[in-house]
């Protein structure tokens, strides 16, 4: 079984969007036949295998108040072509930029289902930057999803939110995380104790001020790029910017770090978070979608509309709370309930080549 996944997220870009992906594709190889109650082997051992459409494919240019995205300038004849090169047996679109919207014409064209994911709440994004009505912003993204076999959402909360605003036809995708990359480890990052961490995009949408105005000990750590960058290392000079790190180097630095910062008050999941629990680092956070799906009652961080309340709190956390924590969360687990979600609403296209299922 082919998936083709159309992404206006990819390289050079650092975001939760790409690693959903690619991980998802990386995760998919690892699977069992028995687990997914495919009789006899495919691609892998699995009998699925994934590609992608990229902004590489096309002439691109930058992103208005965020240079450093490159949107795709996609042509309907080249997406056709694109895809019917791939020979896809299902088709999922996972963002909503360019080739998300070309990809759908295509599909809504030739009457070919396909599925969908909600991996952004692009009205908060934007009102972050222009002052654009949430609920115009809301209308498109019911419309650009209205087609879809099934719209994934990433936790409980952000499906209910998505039925209650009128999308129909969604269902539950969890995420992951690498537990054999981000992992505890005797670290000394040789700064004042205690170490404060945030990870992400350096951007006006990531409330980092809410975090660098704090009055706490030690020291305060960035990780991570953006446009919003250069105007925070200027105003806040006794915070360290690291700029971005990926692999080992970044498992590195949760690891060293006491306290994993989310000041976050817009994401839809935050794989972060799971990169740092799973890495012994307790959470403070906004009691906020995000952070408050991810960790809910759990003893694995402070969630505070006092934030630097939630950063003292959660010095006291165990650690090794954390790292039992994230275990629950596979990228194998994800990846099954992805492909399970595909077959279940029947995202197949006619004559595509379809596994054999154990009744």
């Amino acid at each position: 079984m082919r998936i083709l996944v159309a992404t206006d997220a990819w390289h050079p870009q650092v975001n939760g969007v790409l690693r959903t992906l690619t991980k998802l594709a990386d995760a998919a190889k690892g699977l069992s036949v028995q687990g997914l109650g495919i009789e006899g082997l495919g691609i892998e051992g699995l009998g699925v295998e994934f590609s992608f459409l990229t902004p590489q494919s096309f002439r691109t240019f930058a992103m208005p108040s965020y240079r450093d995205v490159r949107l795709a300038m996609p042509r309907p004849a080249r997406i056709a072509r694109l895809i019917e090169e791939a020979r896809p047996d299902s088709i999922h679109i996972a963002t909503e930029g360019p080739i998300g919207l070309m990809v759908r014409r295509y599909c809504r064209q030739r009457k070919l289902p396909f599925t969908t994911s909600f991996h952004t709440r692009f009205p908060e994004y934007v009102r972050a930057r222009v002052p654009v009505p949430g609920s115009l912003i809301w209308r498109a993204l019911r419309r650009f999803h209205a087609p879809s076999r099934a719209v994934m959402a990433a936790t409980p909360a952000l499906a209910g939110e998505l039925t209650d605003r009128g999308f129909d036809n969604v269902v539950l995708w969890p995420r992951g995380v690498d537990t054999s990359l981000f992992h505890p480890r005797a670290i000394d990052l040789c700064l004042p104790a205690p170490v404060f961490l945030s990870v992400g995009r350096v951007a006006v949408e990531k409330n980092l001020e809410a975090f660098l105005d704090l009055d706490l000990p030690g020291t305060k750590v960035i990780v991570g790029d953006g446009p919003a960058r250069a105007s925070l290392e200027e105003a806040y000079p006794d915070a360290i910017f690291l700029g971005e790190k990926h692999g080992e180097a970044l498992a590195e630095i949760y690891a060293a770090a006491d306290v994993f910062v989310f000041p976050s008050k817009t994401d839809t999941f935050g794989l972060v978070l799971l990169e740092a629990l799973a890495s012994g680092l307790p959470v403070a956070a906004f009691p906020v979608k995000g952070p408050r799906d991810v960790i809910g009652d759990a003893p694995v961080g402070a969630l505070d509309h006092d934030l630097g309340s939630a950063c003292f709190a959660a010095l006291d956390v165990c650690r090794q709370d954390c790292v039992a924590f994230a275990a629950n969360y596979t990228w194998e687990a994800s990846a099954k309930v992805f492909i399970d979600s595909i077959r279940a609403v029947g995202a197949v296209l006619p004559g595509a080549e379809q596994p054999r299922f154990v009744a």
